[in-house]
């Protein structure tokens, strides 16, 4: 069939790709449709099954399998192996278990005992584990089921009059369940839907989302945009009656500060409110600005819908029960005012959030988790978000983006209501929750820092970086040439994948690793940087200098006097520069820090021919000493000194490597590759040192590793050498 005109939806399905498809696999085709478009469902929500027969492994004999969407995973991204299968006849069969002791008062135990029960339904020995919505599509009487979260539905869901909406927009199709916690109960209340009203094709669940089924996998599909199609065309007609976007959310209190403006606004505060909400653990951040988001955060009713909360579950286990909403006027106030008023917020926010745990635990409840919000709006400005990592930090602004949404279209169409606080404690604090919170993998060594890269374009820097990016960090890699270093993260961004969420501001499409230019040298540029790494994830953590610069000398082993003063400006001031810039931001955050920067073998080896890069590093050897000092305790500062690295060096070009081996008289020819003349010098170098053995970037890189993680947390003011053993370099 040709695919179907809808406005508010994509229309994603392809007779042609489906036809190929049977089974399971027609199931991962619905899914990845359904996910593709976010304004169908959020990141990691919703889910989807199909029952479908299968070959009894232990039997032989064809029965009836459910195979839905399991815990975690995402549709948009998923594949056969995110899908649990369970016998559906023994799902039916837990039925009478269930109400046994729900009958007996247990029914919030039984809700918990029956996902422990699903394991003994598991089809041919399945792995994956079963979502918490597993009863709702065992209990429908339809071969397929969707269950989605859009905007739209939810905006439904989550007014006052969500009942009334309902059969208002939908009729006699779409029936109505109020707010359950996703489980048993709901699943056998959708059950006695089905069986009361044979007409229903979809159940609106109370500030939840929705659910609708068919006995034919793209009629199900259909009927799922069906549907949001139409609440989408319900919503924007009562929109625009009430004036759309000149009087939502009760129209603009304050204006927005122009683009440049929110951007330095934004560097200036971001650090130090990265310090405050990363007290219990380190937090990366997202900034959005975008008219959407500024539109609600100018408005006049967002202090009101602030303070509501989200209403549905997805939304608010990533943004909390509420966020911190800032009532500043950017256009009376300033940036300092702002930042008082974050502290007073901040101090408020902690103490409602402790009120809300001890209100609403229970006698079993796990301890109360990190206090601080997760999502933080300023008028004139924006939003900041934040997350364990940018990805995280990513999809805690989607949600809030889609609470924005749905409270856009709940005000137009009634009254916007938020979940009960008892309600939203027991999902976010719900033992299941908690359980999976703890089976999750522990975190790499560098998780929930930001570590900056200088050099990180070729060489030991870009080694550096690859080398910390596997170990959870976020990458800021910097170069002089912009291209370089955005070479550098994008390799770092296509082994790690760039994300979800939406991409924020500052940076377009920042994900795990990011390129910036700048010249150490220039006391402007460095601050600019790190201004823009402070919009693209909050702050950071550690800096690594790798740049440097040598000068090859002419015959008589001089260079021209402005040439010495490039390699001190390079290989000293510069990284001076950096360490008296990236203070102040370290000051701010107030979050221990490293800084690391590279010295040299030949900071202690007085040899013919390289008199400015020697004496160069030996300064930058002290200066290691004497900002150790000037940082602490705050920050560590440590160096790493390599014997000479000729592999991937950016200061070893072809050139220099030629005029290396006509010094030291190793043979070549001037024809042969470039890569066999690297080995040769390389190797030469070697056989100078105690190791024999090449010194690579991946060597330095390991050093790196080293300082700026805990592993060496009581070392500061050190220069570790990588040489290979150069007994010529040993100190005395």
């Amino acid at each position: 069939m040709a695919a179907k005109n809808y406005r508010f939806v994509s229309d994603l399905w392809k007779d042609a790709e489906a036809a190929a498809l049977k089974g399971v696999d027609r199931l991962v085709y619905r899914s990845n449709c359904l996910g593709r478009d976010q304004r169908i469902t959020n990141t990691g929500g919703g889910n989807t099954s199909s029952k479908i027969r299968e070959k009894d492994p232990l039997t032989g004999g064809e029965v009836e399998v459910l195979w839905v969407k399991g815990s975690g995973g995402d549709l948009r991204t998923s594949t056969r192996e995110n899908f649990s299968s369970l016998y559906q006849d023994k799902l039916i069969a837990l039925q009478p278990l269930y109400q046994a002791r729900a009958d007996k008062g247990l029914k919030s135990p039984a809700e918990d005992d029956m996902v422990g029960m699903y394991t003994h339904t598991t089809f041919n020995l399945n792995p994956r584990a079963s979502s918490i919505d597993t009863p709702l599509h065992s209990f429908i009487p339809a071969r397929f089921v969707d269950h989605m979260h859009p905007n739209a539905i939810i905006a439904i869901a989550a007014t006052s009059r969500c009942q009334e909406l309902t059969r208002e927009i939908f009729g006699e199709e779409m029936d109505y369940v109020p707010w359950m916690r996703p489980g048993f109960e709901l699943g056998l209340a959708m059950q006695e839907i089905c069986r009361r009203n044979p007409k229903a094709k979809a159940i609106m669940m109370g500030q939840h989302g929705f659910i609708s089924w068919a006995d034919d996998d793209q009629e199900c599909y259909h009927r799922t945009l069906d549907y949001i199609e139409k609440a989408s065309v319900y919503l924007e007609s009562r929109y625009e009656a009430k004036g759309g976007h000149a009087t939502a959310f009760g129209g603009p209190r304050v204006q927005s500060l122009a683009p440049e403006k929110r951007q330095e606004a934004f560097a200036a505060i971001l650090p130090w409110l990265r310090g405050q909400v990363s007290q219990q653990r380190r937090l990366i951040g997202t900034v959005q600005d975008d008219e959407k988001i500024l539109r609600f955060v100018n408005s006049k009713d967002a202090a009101r819908l602030a303070e509501l909360g989200t209403s549905c579950p997805d939304h608010f286990l990533r943004t909390k029960i509420k966020p911190l909403y800032v009532d500043w006027n950017p256009q009376t106030e300033s940036v300092a005012d702002l930042k008082s008023k974050l502290a007073s917020g901040l101090t408020q926010y902690r103490k409602d959030y402790a009120a809300y745990y001890d209100a609403c635990k229970r006698s079993n409840s796990p301890a109360m988790r990190d206090p601080n919000p997760t999502v933080v709006l300023i008028p004139g400005l924006g939003m900041v978000a934040w997350g364990k990592d940018k990805s995280e930090s990513r999809v805690t602004a989607e949600f809030y983006n889609c609470a924005v949404e749905v409270m856009r279209g709940a005000e137009a169409m009634d009254r916007y209501i938020a979940l009960p606080a008892q309600e939203a404690f027991d999902i976010e604090y719900w033992l299941l929750e908690e359980a999976k919170l703890r089976r999750m993998p522990p975190e790499k060594e560098l998780a929930r820092q930001v570590i900056v890269i200088i050099g990180a374009g070729s060489g030991i820097g870009r080694e550096t970086a690859l080398r910390l990016s596997k170990e959870g960090a976020q990458i800021v890699c910097v170069d002089m040439k912009l291209e370089t270093a955005e070479a550098t993260a994008s390799e770092i961004t296509a082994k790690l994948g760039q994300g979800i969420g939406v991409a924020g501001t500052g940076i377009s499409g920042c994900g795990p690793a990011i390129g910036l230019a700048c010249n150490i040298t220039d006391r402007g540029s460095v601050r600019a940087m790190l201004d823009q790494v402070a919009l693209a994830y909050g702050g950071f953590d550690s800096i690594c200098v790798t740049a440097g610069v040598f000068w090859p000398s002419d015959t008589t082993g001089h260079i021209p006097d402005d040439k010495w003063a490039v390699t001190f400006s390079v290989n000293v001031t510069g990284s001076y520069i950096v360490g008296d810039e990236a203070a102040r931001t370290w000051k701010e955050q107030g979050l221990r820090g490293n800084l690391v920067l590279t010295t040299s073998a030949n900071a202690v080896v007085a040899k013919k021919g390289s008199v400015a890069y020697d004496t160069s590093k030996a300064a930058a050897n002290h200066l290691v000493r004497e900002m150790a000092i000037e940082l602490a305790p705050l920050v560590r500062v440590n160096g790493v000194a390599p014997a000479t690295v000729v592999q991937g060096s950016a200061m070893f070009p072809r050139d220099r490597v030629i005029g290396s081996l006509a010094k030291y008289q190793i043979p070549y020819t001037d024809d042969e590759a470039t890569e066999s003349l690297v080995r040769k010098l390389a190797q030469f170098y070697a056989d100078r040192t105690l190791t024999k053995s090449p010194i690579t970037p991946a060597d330095q890189a390991e050093a790196y590793f080293l300082l700026v993680s805990n592993r060496l947390s009581k070392t500061t003011g050190q220069v570790i050498t990588v040489d290979g053993g150069l007994h010529e370099a040993f100190l005395r």
